[in-house]
This record gives C-alpha cells, sequence and structure tokens, in this order.
C-alpha cells in the first residue's frame, strides 16, 4: 500500500483503466464492543470478484487466467448462466424468439440466494443448465464449498444492483463488436452446429440490441475495465497482483481504507522480534526500532502530496520525476514519540518539531496538555509521531489539538509502530480523513489497558530509563553510569 501501489501500475498500464471505487468499504456502527464482534464476522467473507462483458468478449479466459494465478488460494467460479429460469412448453415451442441476453432470462433470487450461502460459510449446490433441453435440472448440481475467493462472472452481473453490492472488485471485459461477432459465430457454427445464417438473425435481434441496452450500460459500475480481454496479460497479471495484496492486508485494513500496514518481510518480522524481547538490550533495541522508525517514516512520507517536476541529469537526459512537499513538519507525543524526531530529521532536513504532552491525572482521567507548536503549522502537513497506538484516548487528544489550531484533518498522517485494533477503531471513526502508518497491527488490550504482545513501556526501553543502574549515582562523584 505504498505510495507507488498496484492500483497506480494498473491505472498507469497501457490499455487499463479504472472508474468509479475500487473497492466496496464496509461501514461499521456502534461502539468499540459491537463494532469488533461486527469486523469479525466482516473478516469471515470471502473477496467477491464480478467480471462481466458483452458475449464472447473473453469473459470466461479472464476468470480461467486469474483462477490459474491465484492457484494458492482457494477460489471458486460461479456462473451467472447457470441461473437461466427453465423454459415454459410455451416458449419451448418459439425457443429462437427468446431473448437469451434479456435480464429476465435470469433467475437472479436465486442467483442471490446462493452467494449469500458462499459469503457466510456454507455450501451451496450451482444448478448445471442444459441448453439443449433448456432446463436447469436435466443434469446433477456442481456443489460449490465456501472459499477465500469467488468470481461471478456473466453477462449482466452488473446490472442488479444487489448483486453489484456483493462484489468487492467489479472487472468489465471491453472487447470490440466485430471480434466478440467473429468468436460467436467461430463458437456457434463449431460447437454448436448451428447455422451461420441462424447466428447472425440472432445476434441482429437479440444480441446486439440487448447489449447496447442492458450490458454497456452496466460498464460504468466496473472498478477495472479490460480492453482486449483474455490477451491482456499485463493487465490480469496486476489484477491478480492487486487480489494477493488485497487478500494479505490485515483484516482492518478492508474496513478503514485510511489505514496503512507496511508490508511485512522477513526483515521487518525479524527486526519486531528483537524489539519485542524483554531481554534484547538497550543498545540492540535502540538500533533496530531505529531502522524500524525509518521505515515508517519513509513510508508516511510517500503518502505527502508532490508536485511533477523535471530536472537535467549529468549525462543531459531529461528525468521527469517529483518534487517533495515542501509545506510539512513533524510533532511527536512526549516523551516516546521524541525517539521518532531523528529519523523524521535524517528524512527530512531542517524539519520543524513541534511538542505535545499529554497527561493522566488521578482516577478522574483528567487530560492535562502541554503543546508548543510551529506558528504556521495550519498551513502545513503534519507528521504526528507516537511509537504505540493502544487505546486511542492520547491520540484522540493530540489530534483534536491540531485540528483546534486549524490543522486540516487531511494534512495529518499518524505514524506508529504497532497499534492495537482498539486503538486504531477509536482514532479511525473519530477521525475518518487521517491516515495512520503502522508496521504492525497487534492482538489487542490486556485489563491493565496495555498493548498484547507489545513491546513493555517503549519510552523507558529506548531512553534507558527502566534500568536503575542507568540512574544510580557513582560514589565521590557527579557523573552518571
Amino acid at each position: 500500500m505504498g505510495s507507488a501501489s498496484v492500483v497506480d501500475l494498473i491505472e498507469a498500464s497501457s490499455g487499463v483503466h479504472f472508474s468509479g471505487r475500487l473497492l466496496d468499504r464496509k461501514q461499521q456502527n456502534g461502539h468499540t464492543r459491537s463494532l469488533t464482534s461486527e469486523t469479525e464476522n466482516f473478516y469471515k467473507q470471502p473477496f467477491v470478484i464480478g467480471v462481466a462483458g458483452g458475449a464472447a468478449s473473453g469473459k470466461t479466459t479472464v476468470c480461467d487466467m486469474i483462477i490459474h494465478q491465484l492457484h494458492d488460494q482457494r477460489v471458486v467460479l460461479v456462473n451467472q448462466d447457470s441461473f437461466y429460469h427453465n423454459l415454459t412448453s410455451e416458449e419451448l415451442m418459439q425457443v429462437h424468439e427468446y431473448n437469451f441476453d434479456h435480464p429476465d432470462a435470469f433467475d437472479t433470487e436465486e442467483l442471490l440466494s446462493s452467494m449469500d450461502k458462499l459469503r457466510h460459510g456454507e455450501p451451496v449446490d450451482i444448478p448445471k443448465y442444459d441448453f439443449k433441453s433448456y432446463k436447469n435440472n436435466v443434469f446433477p448440481p456442481r456443489r460449490v464449498n465456501p472459499s477465500d475467493v469467488i468470481i461471478l462472472e456473466g453477462i449482466l452481473v452488473f446490472h442488479d444492483p444487489r448483486v453489484r453490492e456483493l462484489m468487492n472488485m467489479k472487472i468489465f471485459v471491453d472487447t470490440d463488436a466485430d471480434v466478440r461477432l467473429a468468436r460467436r459465430i467461430r463458437r456457434d457454427t463449431v460447437e454448436k452446429a448451428r447455422d451461420i445464417a441462424a447466428v447472425l438473425d440472432q445476434y441482429s435481434k437479440f444480441v446486439k440490441p440487448a447489449f447496447d441496452d442492458f450490458i454497456l450500460p452496466t460498464k460504468k459500475y466496473a472498478d477495472i475495465i479490460i480492453p482486449r480481454g483474455g490477451d491482456n496479460h499485463v493487465a490480469i497479471d496486476l489484477i491478480v497482483q492487486h487480489i494477493r495484496t488485497k487478500l494479505g492486508q490485515h483484516d482492518l485494513c478492508k474496513i478503514y481504507p485510511n489505514l496503512y500496514v507496511i508490508q511485512s518481510t522477513f526483515q521487518i518480522r525479524g527486526m519486531h522480534t528483537l524489539i519485542r524481547d524483554a531481554k534484547t538490550t538497550k543498545h540492540d533495541f535502540v538500533f533496530y526500532a531505529d531502522r524500524l522508525i525509518r521505515l515508517v517514516v519513509e513510508h508516511g512520507l510517500g503518502h505527502l502530496p508532490f508536485t511533477e517536476k523535471q530536472v537535467t541529469t549529468p549525462t543531459g537526459s531529461v528525468y521527469s520525476g517529483v518534487d517533495f512537499c515542501k509545506r510539512l513538519c513533524g510533532v511527536s507525543v512526549i516523551r516516546s514519540g521524541e525517539s521518532m524526531e531523528n529519523a523524521l530529521r535524517a528524512c527530512c532536513k531542517g524539519i520543524k518539531i513541534g511538542k505535545i504532552l499529554i497527561h493522566r491525572e488521578g482516577d478522574n482521567g483528567q487530560q492535562l496538555i502541554y503543546e508548543k507548536l510551529p506558528s504556521d503549522i495550519s498551513n502545513r502537513h503534519v507528521l504526528l509521531l507516537d511509537p504505540i497506538l493502544g487505546t486511542g484516548n492520547s491520540a484522540v487528544q493530540a489530534i483534536s489539538l491540531l485540528i483546534s489550531k486549524g490543522v486540516p484533518e487531511p494534512n495529518i498522517i499518524f505514524l506508529n509502530l504497532i497499534s492495537a485494533p482498539q486503538g486504531v477503531h477509536v482514532v479511525c471513526k473519530r477521525f475518518p480523513r487521517i491516515k495512520i502508518v503502522t508496521s504492525e497491527i497487534e492482538i489487542g488490550l490486556n485489563q491493565d489497558f496495555r498493548v498484547v504482545p507489545g513491546m513493555g513501556e517503549f519510552g523507558d526501553r529506548y531512553f534507558g530509563t527502566d534500568d536503575e543502574e542507568q540512574v544510580r549515582p557513582l560514589h565521590n562523584s557527579c557523573s552518571f553510569k
């Protein structure tokens, strides 16, 4: 989810473009307890991909390629063609006058029922439609089990808004009409032994009008439009990469589009292992914490606005790049947040850094706040620094203070090393337009409201104030060990 995400690559790639929302975002309501319960149910639901387009546009090829490349994920394919209505005796007598490309030809209620079962972890029997008898009870149904990914394919899967609402990603396969017609003629004359004149008559009478009236208008609902269908290998590769990214995200990222967890690697996991180990020395704790902090800061900077800039290289060539955001400052939450200042200064030379002190006094939870911020902070983008996001109470106080000073909510990027789900819920619901960048999401909070598994009192471990030997006066000396 970095500044050059696969979404950006898809948008920039030749012949592929996006429209509408990329992913449906689930809105959660209620208190933290009920919200957690709702999100647990949300986690279990599969990733649903809708693939629409005209007949013979290449939808099946696109689906097959996606399934092949997602071989290590559980993927099932559901075809809209399986849900054609059984034709009545009267309709059978004039079957050549029946429009199979009209929305009314499909049993959408049965399709919705089957998809609802799959999304809630239940197996379902999908009918096999027989195009010779025009019945769906000639062959035994196909048992489909719940899966990580469900691909729903059909010419009109975007037509009914209830079906569209089920989808996390909507793909429209856009192929030239002449190519679709040529494919249809070849398929129907070879595979179905139909007369070419009958194929052309059906095309002009039903297929083309239905495409213009019902299928093409649904193109506007697509998140991704693929020209040339299965021939567009670059587009399909990028889509699969994006699906993998979504499947590998922490579940909270699927709920909150303003939460960014940096992609984990063995290096990052190894550094987390060291700084979480209670036996790690102060020297090693600081060293590896600084490395992780630098990664989080760099990732946060990637979410700042930029302007295009051209420069001349030493070879005399012109390089088209970007210019950094100039109106920027950091604000650290004393005192743990001060551990992140050096990394920010290393990335942004001469950056201004303000301070906020939030202190909980007594049992009444009263917040005493000290602040020293740049006078022009309302005109700047702000990187708010605090390595631990726990309950979210201190974060809410700090962000509220920044907003009261005139900082627009979208201009705030909150940087953490670790974040508890409870804190993420609190901050993202209260401030849906800020960005949170973190390196790992924790299990939660214990009964003492401490982050688990956590890494202890970060400020004490970083600055060495958890070791009595660090502050014990030496005999007959004013120095400290």
